[in-house]
């Protein structure tokens, strides 16, 4: 079929066939199916290959869409390592009684019990994604609100802050263990272990690269 026909002439028509429209759909299905990581196609392919990835793309955006975690002293701005109130944020190296009392500060409102509503509540929604974050019967925000809707927000935050305590417990300790002084050593050793494997692979590029170039000294 030549580049200028038009789609409306019969001829042009009659040579369409359905797998000209469906093969690259079900080339993404197979792919997104399987969860594949590599796929091994032509250049010729780049194109399916660039039309599978945006399907995963929308369908993480409409379904699975990332968890933003908002600042506890200004839920509309997000949590940020970088704002100048380090009570606006919780750390991982943060101490139970820390989080404790960023949780009890956390900004909130005056209304009465407990709802998810980003628009309407900020503060309160916030502290319902920290905790349904950290919940270990993986429960949304929406139910952890619907079974939270009669407690004080006094009593919401204590929750809150024993969520998250008990979600970061093994991530503090393994902390607390490598930072110790006696363990620095170790610390030590495995960067160097990183390093020379890094500059290894960065070596064996650069062999292929300069061969190609013709700047290899053999």
């Amino acid at each position: 079929m030549s580049e200028d026909i038009a789609l409306s002439d019969p001829d042009a028509k009659a040579k369409l066939k359905l797998g000209l429209f469906s093969y690259p759909v079900l080339q993404a299905a197979d792919i997104l199916l399987y969860r594949a990581t590599h796929v091994p196609v032509g250049p010729d392919q780049a194109q399916h290959l660039e039309f599978a990835r945006e399907n995963a793309k929308n369908f993480n955006v409409a379904h699975a869409p990332a968890k933003r975690i908002m600042s506890l002293k200004d839920p509309l701005l997000k949590m940020s390592k970088s704002h100048q109130d380090p009570r606006s944020r919780i750390m991982l190296n943060d101490s139970p009684d820390d989080i404790q009392a960023k949780v009890k500060g956390a900004l909130t409102d005056s209304v009465g019990g407990i709802s998810f509503n980003p628009g309407a509540r900020p503060g309160v929604s916030n502290l319902l994604t920290l905790m349904a974050l950290m919940d270990e019967d993986h429960r949304l925000e929406e139910q952890i609100a619907a079974e939270s809707e009669a407690l004080s927000m006094r009593a919401f935050k204590e929750e809150v802050a024993r969520t998250i305590i008990k979600g970061l417990g093994e991530i503090k300790t393994k902390y607390d263990y490598f930072i110790d002084i006696r363990q620095r050593r170790r610390l030590q050793d495995v960067a160097a272990l990183g390093n020379q494997e890094a500059r290894r692979q960065a070596e064996d590029t650069m062999v292929h690269v300069r061969r190609l170039v013709g700047t290899d000294p053999m």
